[in-house]
């Protein structure tokens, strides 16, 4: 028997308003920052969301060269139903650019792996079908905001 490879199907485009981050410091695990999630926008196939504010992204500096984040946070479709989204993801690259990351600086996304499997829980009738998949995506970090491509393993 041969098993398919899944198939990667868009599922949305996601933009988040992040605050600046809260710094816990170095731990015995790495450096501990809290990002406060201010706002943002999802445009999906055929459906559209605004993100509540409320949400953050905790993420742990494991290395000069390594990120890993978890970022909770709830959505609100146009037609009022909820979504909460837990989003863990790992970020790396060079160095250098790793810490203008750190300090906020902009970056060329290109040069930054930055890769996501994010997870939804929800009652909406419309929406439901998502408690019952998996998701994977990419995305950049910039100053101010994060932008991300969700895809439905198909």
């Amino acid at each position: 028997m041969t098993l398919a490879p899944p198939q990667l199907k868009f599922f949305a485009d996601v933009s988040v308003q992040v605050a600046k981050p809260h710094e816990v410091g170095r731990t015995a695990r790495g450096l501990r920052r809290l990002i406060p999630i201010l706002s943002g926008e999802v445009v999906g196939d055929g459906w559209r969301a605004h993100v509540l504010p409320g949400g953050a992204d905790f993420q742990l500096v494991v290395s000069d060269t390594l990120a890993e984040l978890d970022a909770r946070y709830v959505l609100e479709t146009d037609g009022g139903d909820l979504i909460y989204v837990q989003n863990r993801a790992i970020r790396s690259g060079a160095p250098e650019l790793m810490a203008r990351l750190v300090r906020g600086e902009p970056v060329d996304p290109g040069a930054i792996y930055f890769r996501c499997s994010p997870s939804f829980e929800t009652v909406s009738r419309t929406l439901g079908w998502i408690n019952e998949r998996m998701f994977v995506g990419t995305g950049a970090r910039y100053p101010d905001q994060v932008v991300m491509r969700f895809f439905e393993l198909a």
